[in-house]
């Protein structure tokens, strides 16, 4: 840049890839893969890439409100009790509804002071260790969580056992359950097996 120019600053982000885990021999679940792209002084990483499901998107927005008590949040796509993991195009709407509810709170000032929104969107810490970090209740700082993560998403067993509305019954009476073995022919959604370990991301510290 020449003198007196000013870069101009920006915030990308992406919602994509969607891919299907399976919890347990009757639950299943889709996450997504969020990347971000900034040259903003507001963010450690200049790009990340890391997985979360619609569960932890609920859970991000809940705390953003407790901090934004004086403003209007922007809205997560309406949880669906019909959603259905081998419907492309509801999984296709409600990616295009997480990503316009991440860039509506990425352009708010004010939202961007919270360390959890930044570990949400920059480190693989599961939601009970984001809380913990964020209280200053690990060995471990915000920085040094999102400087360790990694592009793998890694699923702890603390966070298995609830299943949200982005997880489905092979029983349902809807019929629009799907079971862990039916094959999803024509599907885009690679199927995934959740690991039942719980790895220390940061044993060394």
């Amino acid at each position: 840049l020449g003198p007196g120019q000013q870069r101009l600053e920006f915030i990308s982000i992406c919602v994509q890839n969607p891919r299907l885990h399976k919890d347990d021999l009757w639950h299943t679940h889709v996450d997504y893969e969020i990347c971000l792209q900034t040259n903003s002084m507001c963010f450690r990483k200049k790009t990340s890439c890391v997985r979360r499901r619609y569960s932890e998107f609920v859970w991000l927005r809940h705390c953003l409100e407790q901090n934004a008590l004086i403003m209007e949040l922007p809205k997560l796509p309406h949880w669906n009790p019909f959603f259905s993991l081998r419907n492309t195009e509801q999984v296709s709407q409600r990616m295009k509804g997480l990503q316009g509810f991440l860039e509506s709170v990425l352009h708010t000032p004010l939202l961007l002071s919270d360390s959890r929104l930044h570990l949400f969107l920059q480190s693989d810490l599961s939601i009970t260790k984001i809380e913990r970090c964020a209280h200053g209740k690990t060995r471990y700082t915000v920085a040094e969580a999102i400087q360790r993560s990694s592009r793998v998403y890694i699923s702890g067993s603390e966070d298995k056992g609830s299943c949200d509305s982005d997880c489905e019954s092979s029983s349902s009476s809807s019929g629009l359950g799907l079971s862990v073995d039916t094959p999803m022919r024509g599907s885009p959604l690679p199927f995934y097996e959740s690991s039942d370990r719980d790895p220390e991301l940061f044993r060394c510290l």
